[in-house]
């Protein structure tokens, strides 16, 4: 059976993006902190499809802790889910939350991709999909390290997967806008006012998986979140920051 691994796998975009790896005859190892999504997963998968672990993500330790468990089950595709959002001014926000976004978006993902990376490097096969955001293409007040470590996620991505153009393997970076997941809830307890172009998780998860499969370096799903980052070349620096800004205190305040 094939094999692959899903972080922030029991709930949101990453249980659809499990489900589709299921449905392609995937055995997939579905990496989460919440213990109480892994057991639910229990009920909507079939239990010889998958096997939950639980592990934190942010943990600087778990990219090795979660390759030596799994260097021998022959991964092809690895998905790098697992993130969070925060929202307020920076020199407010409290740093130990800071610290492990940084560690799960920036280091520890990039930590993940190159244990595994190197092994598919040597077998000549495999897939990687890394999740950006819209975000990544712009800077994002206040919430400006969510959107500057998808931007990490998303250059990181574009670049090694430059470096790997000569061998069967893909690297993909998925860039959602706006979607409805529990993420959306850690953000903000209060109900979004601009949020027309809110997908559902299925369909990103759906985007992205296909573009994968194509070989495709970034996808965008939804054709207004493609005018929003073509509208950012376009726009001055400062005033796509006042638009973004203007957005987040709509939403989130």
């Amino acid at each position: 059976m094939k094999t692959s691994v899903v972080t922030g796998g029991a709930s949101g975009i990453g249980l659809e993006l499990s489900k589709l790896l299921i449905q392609d005859n995937y055995k997939v190892f579905i990496i989460d902190n919440n213990n109480k999504n892994l057991q639910k997963l229990k009920t909507c998968l079939d239990t010889n499809s998958f096997e939950g672990i639980k592990e934190d993500m942010s943990s600087v330790s778990s990219p090795k802790k979660i390759y030596n468990k799994l260097k021998d089950k022959n991964i092809e595709v690895l998905v790098n889910n697992a993130g969070f959002g925060d929202f307020g001014k920076f020199h407010k926000s409290d740093w130990k939350r800071d610290e492990k976004m940084i560690n799960l978006h920036v280091l520890n993902t990039t930590h993940l991709t190159k244990l595994f990376l190197q092994d598919m490097v040597k077998k000549n096969n495999g897939k990687i999909l890394n999740i950006s955001s819209v975000a990544a293409f712009q800077p994002g007040p206040l919430m400006s390290l969510y959107y500057a470590t998808k931007a990490y996620i998303l250059h990181f991505t574009e670049a090694i997967a430059d470096e790997v153009k000569d061998k069967n393997i893909c690297i993909s970076a998925l860039c959602p806008g706006q979607t409805n997941t529990n993420f959306q809830k850690s953000v903000s307890s209060k109900k979004n006012k601009i949020k027309f172009n809110t997908s559902c998780p299925v369909k990103v998860a759906k985007y992205g998986y296909e573009a994968l499969k194509a070989n495709n370096t970034i996808s965008i799903p939804g054709y207004f979140n493609k005018f929003l980052v073509f509208l950012n070349r376009l726009l001055p620096r400062n005033i796509v920051t006042k638009i973004v800004r203007y957005i987040q205190e709509k939403n989130r305040n």
